[in-house]
């Protein structure tokens, strides 16, 4: 019996892909060997010694400490893409808003007072305030070609408009999904010169933060509208705002409220709505529940933020995991150590991320408990398991 612990609500549908027959899920659960969660913090939580994996539902991991759950040779799998739909249906509505002034548009109706005849004169003498432009013959650029921006992508095509996207590690299977339409920019500079609207669709890291500063909205063109529905700390805000009171900058919108941007001028903060839809949350706990149980039955890998990927089918022998220190003769140890017990392999898969290396080995017989302690024994080992 597997014991998983949830640090948040998890969609009913995806805790369905757990049969009850073979896990125990609970808010509060002793020695668990997996946690799910969305948006908890987790930083500061003691991590139970008999934590095999962690499954985000959701695309970001930054309120998981994954070094800390590298070192103890821990995987954690996120959903990207489970969302997409939902962040790309928000960016959307976003440049919208922005370009048809609907949020000071909707204030001012709101506050109209008077008769019905006064208020049809007020409005028709007080919409040319509110006259905006359409996306069609606009340039978008899209910064983080994932899932999410993939979609914006292709979606802002369909609409007329002309996209340039930069990634530089956009993956060929990404590629084959956008749009041959979407111009490749060199940099984001490059980029940012080009467009009438950028959205940003990249985690939170040291090279991302503050990506759109000072500097750069310099080299951006009058008008620009600003979106950002990934992660607060990509952009500047103070550094916005500034660039919109001196007329650089049309309007931002983002999904990050604070009390520098809630009531600012041309600014439309959103209260982190962009995975906020029912399909999206279902989509992103059934991923991320089916990729935690394939791993703890199975020791397959996918959708790992600090795992390579690893997927091997099940033969008719005795399945062993090994996580360990990505260094050289590894498993040259690890299987001597079979070798030695007269051990024979019937499957093995190998591979690397980084400092982690991940061994999935098939044997003919029921790994030996004194073969398993040899095998931790050894310097870089970081965790085994028999499945």
């Amino acid at each position: 019996m597997h014991k998983i612990l949830t640090l948040n609500n998890i969609s009913v549908r995806g805790l369905e892909r757990l049969p009850r027959d073979h896990y125990e899920i609970a808010s509060e659960i002793q020695h668990p060997d997996a946690i799910l969660l969305r948006s908890y913090k987790m930083h500061d939580m003691p991590i139970p010694g008999s934590l095999k994996a962690v499954g985000r539902a959701g695309a970001g991991v930054n309120n998981i400490p994954v070094d800390k759950m590298s070192a103890k040779g821990i995987p954690v799998f996120n959903a990207p893409g489970a969302n997409a739909n939902a962040v790309k249906e928000l960016v959307l509505a976003g440049m919208l808003m922005a370009i048809r002034n609907i949020g000071p548009a909707w204030d001012f109706a709101r506050h109209v007072e008077g008769s019905d005849e006064q208020i049809n004169k007020a409005v028709e003498e007080g919409k040319k305030h509110f006259a905006g432009f359409e996306l069609p013959g606009r340039t978008l650029g899209v910064i983080g070609l994932g899932a999410i921006g993939r979609n914006v992508a292709n979606m802002a095509l369909s609409l007329g408009m002309k996209v340039i996207g930069y990634d530089p590690g956009l993956t060929v299977e990404g590629a084959w999904q956008l749009s041959s339409n979407v111009e490749k920019a060199v940099s984001i500079d490059d980029l940012l010169s080009k467009v009438d609207f950028v959205s940003f669709h990249v985690p939170l890291v040291d090279a991302t933060r503050n990506m759109i500063n000072a500097d750069r909205l310099k080299i951006m063109r009058k008008g620009v509208v600003i979106l950002n529905f990934a992660r607060s700390g990509i952009i500047d805000d103070q550094a916005v705002c500034d660039a919109i009171k001196a007329g650089k900058v049309q309007g931002y919108v983002c999904d990050f409220p604070s009390n520098l941007l809630k009531k600012h001028d041309r600014v439309i903060t959103l209260p982190h709505l962009g995975a906020s839809t029912e399909e999206a949350e279902d989509n992103c706990a059934i991923m991320v529940a089916d990729q935690v149980r394939d791993y703890l039955e199975n020791g397959n890998v996918k959708n790992s933020v600090n795992f390579p990927e690893v997927l091997m089918p099940r033969s008719e022998g005795h399945r062993i995991a090994v996580v360990n220190a990505n260094v050289p003769n590894m498993v040259g140890q690890i299987s001597t150590a079979m070798a030695k017990a007269n051990l024979n392999i019937i499957d093995m898969l190998n591979k690397s991320r980084n400092d982690l290396a991940y061994t999935l080995i098939d044997i003919d017989q029921k790994l030996p408990e004194s073969v398993r302690g040899e095998i931790t024994a050894i310097k870089g080992v970081l965790a085994v398991r028999c499945l």
